[in-house]
């Protein structure tokens, strides 16, 4: 028999649809089917300058605003050979991570709801909403913040506010301890998500996985580690692995993430506190950067996103490709669902850890 699972349904994170041939209650074969939400976004990248494209790259990921609109911003920097002011760039890590740790909440919260478990969306709202308190301070946005622009930032943040996002960041520390009494030694979670989906490290790879999935199989890979942009250079990056490669350690790893990415905030707040200076570099009102191409790759919260940007000297972009986490993410689902039972197919579904708009972009 084959059966449709989507494009709308709870349990897929948005109009994602996969089209099942199924035995009884086992799957044989799982093809999933993208383009419901396709947004033209890298079309219209070609009409907009570069202060516009900066709203369209913080929608298609829209638990990473910050993250995907810094990966423009880094882009047309990298062309133009502009130096960001050196609080511009501590600011961009501080909150790059806070933003990391809102995107691991929100999956921290929705995973279990999909397999039964409400309670954890409550206390990971919780703990979201402190972050998001901080967020909207320095930005003014609750989702998409609009912050980066070709140069740094668009403004400093209030006066203040690095001592009361190190605040924000504490409680959510003490939150997650909440969470992880919850959920790590669930006797009913560990049996709907252990052994489950195993993802092994040389099919990832295959497949171009990567963030908190790939590390689960065992792909020890960051480019802030790996590739350091920003100042990560400067900074020990805590990269969380795991090797089972199943539901369960996909999961871990994106939970243990969080505390990682504390710490990494806490760094950049403490160092941003003595860094005074300007947060941008004044530019022409219309920014032309010079003809040429070039590639950058930024760890965003889900994976690898990568910017490949070609310019002729206009005030916009010639062509601007994404290539996205969530997209190579769920490419993975045609081997991961192969043999499942249907129950855990929305397990396996919902710890691959994508969102749509990213995937249809």
């Amino acid at each position: 028999m084959v059966l449709n699972i989507g494009p709308q349904h709870p349990s897929t994170h948005g109009v994602l649809r996969l089209r099942l041939r199924v035995d009884g209650e086992r799957v044989t074969e799982c093809e999933p089917i993208v383009g419901y939400m396709h947004r033209g976004a890298e079309k219209l990248y070609e009409v907009r300058d570069f202060r516009q494209i900066m709203l369209l790259a913080n929608r298609h990921d829209w638990l990473s605003a910050f993250s995907s609109e810094l990966g423009v911003a880094l882009a047309a920097e990298r062309l133009a050979g502009i130096e960001v002011p050196h609080r511009a760039v501590l600011l961009r890590m501080a909150l790059a991570e806070l933003n990391r740790i809102l995107n691991h909440l929100m999956f921290i919260g929705s995973y279990p709801l999909e397999i039964g478990a409400i309670t954890p969306m409550f206390y990971a709202f919780t703990e979201r909403e402190r972050l998001q308190a901080v967020m909207e301070e320095a930005s003014g946005g609750r989702i998409h913040y609009m912050y980066n622009c070709v140069g740094g930032l668009k403004q400093d943040v209030p006066d203040g506010w690095e001592d009361r996002a190190r605040r924000a960041v504490d409680e959510v520390e003490h939150g997650m301890v909440r969470l992880d009494k919850l959920l790590r030694h669930n006797e009913i979670f560990a049996a709907r998500t252990k052994g489950v989906g195993v993802l092994d490290a040389a099919a990832a790879a295959a497949y171009g996985v990567s963030g908190p999935v790939a590390r689960a199989s065992g792909l020890d890979f960051d480019l802030r580690r790996d590739e350091p942009y920003l100042d990560y250079g400067r900074l020990e990056v805590p990269v969380v692995t795991r090797t089972e490669g199943d539901c369960y350690a996909r999961f871990m790893c994106l939970f243990d993430q969080v505390a990682a990415s504390i710490e990494l905030a806490r760094q950049c707040l403490a160092a941003a506190v003595n860094a005074p200076g300007p947060v941008n570099v004044k530019l022409p009102k219309i920014f032309r950067p010079p003809a040429g191409e070039t590639y950058v790759w930024t760890e965003n919260p889900l994976g690898a996103n990568g910017y490949y940007l070609v310019s002729r000297g206009e005030k916009t972009p010639y062509r601007l490709k994404l290539r996205t986490a969530s997209y190579a993410n769920v490419q993975a689902l045609a081997t991961l669902m192969t043999g499942c039972l249907i129950p855990d197919m929305i397990a396996i579904l919902g710890s691959m850890f994508f969102v749509v708009g990213d995937i249809d972009k």
